[in-house]
């Protein structure tokens, strides 16, 4: 079986033997057809040419995990909406803020968004998140090397947000165990408009409240100036995720940061909906 560049991949874990595998996914026909290997071996083949499937399982006879091999990088950059900078009293900057981080502090659909023991303020920040296929020296496009996009939240311990000298703390924010949702699944470029700087809604429902809601092409920074900034530091690799950011609308804002036991959904337009619930507060 072949498939084309228009579909949606997921990292899967079988019920009952819990082995993980990458898969081509159809919510509609309740499908996951396996892919062999991970990112590194099947996903330059997207660009290429029909990477070949295997065995096709019913969706509803495995859990959908976070898009990502444990040898994946994460990264993310912050202050990239100009309305989320207007509401907190901030002018557009000049450049980049960009930090990683660690693949522990990523958990999958439906997972529990961990409350850190060291955090008193927990706040939402829905993103879209690009998904590396291959080498950035491959096409002059940075965003024609995507594998495709997924969903996130960039969930911050707004508690942590300065250091002993002023500065911004962003291992602290950022970095803390099971505290960063991604997926339910990559969904390749082409279902999005191909490449170029997505026009896609983001939004977060707390509670069932709408709590955020912006378009990706009001970023200051678009998806090819995050990629080209990045990999002119860090070599980017198929597998590797990138958060782009997030708008107004977070708690930061209004004081109504996230309680244990909020519901919390994430949603980007063409790629579906990341729902999670915030765990007790650790002791």
């Amino acid at each position: 079986m072949t498939f084309g560049v228009a579909v949606k991949i997921a990292r899967i874990a079988a019920q009952g033997t819990g082995e993980r595998s990458w898969a081509v996914v159809d919510p509609e026909q309740g499908t996951a057809t396996l892919l062999a290997g991970g990112p590194h071996a099947w996903a330059p083949m997207v660009f290429s040419g029909a990477p070949v499937l295997g065995e096709t399982l019913g969706l509803d006879t495995v859990r959908l995990l976070a898009p990502l091999e444990p040898t994946s990088r994460v990264f993310g950059v912050g202050a990239n909406y100009l309305a989320h900078l207007e509401k907190l009293g901030h002018e557009r900057p000049s450049s980049l803020v960009a930090y990683i981080k660690p693949f522990s502090a990523i958990v999958g659909p439906d997972d529990t968004i961990a409350y850190p023991k060291v955090c008193t303020q927990l706040d939402y920040e829905i993103e879209l998140v690009a998904v590396v296929g291959r080498p950035m020296s491959a096409h002059p496009d940075p965003t024609a090397n995507l594998l495709g996009y997924t969903v996130g939240n960039d969930i911050s311990d707004r508690s942590s947000m300065h250091s002993a000298i002023g500065g911004f703390d962003l291992f602290g924010m950022k970095a803390q165990d099971s505290t960063t949702p991604a997926g339910p699944w990559i969904v390749t470029p082409d279902e999005l408009g191909g490449p170029g700087q997505p026009e896609l809604t983001i939004s977060v429902r707390v509670d069932g409240e709408e709590r955020q809601r912006d378009v990706t092409s009001q970023m200051i920074f678009s998806v090819a100036e995050i990629l080209t900034y990045l990999d002119d530091r860090v070599a980017l690799r198929p597998g590797d995720l990138v958060f782009t950011g997030t708008t107004h609308g977070v708690g930061l804002e209004d004081g109504r940061l996230l309680e244990p036991g909020a519901v919390v959904e994430s949603e980007v337009q063409g790629i579906g909906v990341l729902r999670n619930v915030v765990g007790p507060r650790s002791k």
